[in-house]
């Protein structure tokens, strides 16, 4: 029976897990759709000297959706594995990474002048992205709240998958005909045949 509810935990936390790595490759393709639109715009004759520094939207953009998609494989491989100590390394950073966004919304939300916090971004395309969320605010609201229950729901669902504890093998009636062939390494104990030499 913990066979199968392990299975099942298993197989919740992957499908659980891969939201986050679809969001984290959804940021992957707009972060590179931004950089392609830059390189676009670099082409006109205004741009001559630029600071290439200040891409920092961009590759804070796509930075966070690798990121994202690493915590991903960790999840799918600590799922994999029910190993403890994967688990831990991937609800720690699971926890840190909802801490993180939790003190980023409480910035933005206590903070009116968050935006002066930020370096400039001669690219525009913090601007054009502050638009384009406050003309969908509903829409990324839910998903905000998808992404914070998830990693919620990840957390818990690891915790339990810890606490079933490792997967031990099969056992089938097949092992017992067979004698391991590693000993224990504190206390073996031995049989004492004697050996005979013919």
């Amino acid at each position: 029976m913990a066979r199968v509810a392990r299975a099942c935990l298993r197989s919740i936390l992957k499908i659980v897990n891969s939201t986050l790595g679809l969001v984290g490759i959804a940021m992957i393709l707009y972060g590179l759709w931004m950089l392609r639109v830059w390189k676009r715009d670099m082409e006109s004759p205004s741009f001559d000297d630029f600071d290439y520094t200040a891409l920092w939207f961009i590759y804070t953009f796509l930075s966070i959706g690798a990121t994202l998609c690493l915590i991903t494989c960790l999840g799918h491989i600590s799922a994999d594995s029910s190993n403890g100590f994967c688990l831990s390394c991937y609800m720690v950073i699971i926890f840190l990474l909802l801490l993180l966004e939790t003190l980023v919304a409480a910035d933005i939300l206590l903070n009116s002048d968050w935006e002066k916090d930020l370096p400039e971004d001669p690219t525009g395309r913090l601007h054009d992205f502050r638009e384009f969320v406050e003309s969908n605010f509903d829409f990324f609201k839910w998903i905000a709240m998808l992404i914070i229950l998830v990693q919620g729901f990840s957390i818990l669902l690891a915790m339990i998958l810890r606490a079933l504890g490792p997967n031990n093998g099969s056992k089938h009636d097949i092992d017992e005909e067979y004698t391991s062939a590693r000993l224990p390494l504190i206390n073996p104990q031995f049989t004492n045949t004697p050996v005979r030499c013919w």
